[in-house]
């Protein structure tokens, strides 16, 4: 998670098992291709463990198998 990512996760009150809980129930809703460096963003909207929706926004590095997430927020 990014610096980012994590001051709003924690803004919205959702901890890092919400982020992967979100991840693994949810499905990709949107993508957005950089126009600077051609890296795709992934919007991926899921629950959190309680059950509330949350939103991730993420992307894969350069090997494809580590993903970064962008920034976080409750829906």
């Amino acid at each position: 998670m990014t610096t980012h990512a994590d001051e709003e996760a924690d803004a919205d009150d959702l901890s890092a098992f919400d982020v992967e809980n979100a991840i693994l129930t949810g499905a990709i809703r949107g993508r957005q291709k950089e126009p600077e460096t051609g890296e795709w963003k992934y919007l991926v909207r899921g629950e959190a463990t309680n059950g509330s929706a949350v939103a991730v926004v993420a992307k894969f590095g350069a090997s494809r198998k580590l993903l970064y997430i962008i920034t976080v927020y409750a829906e």
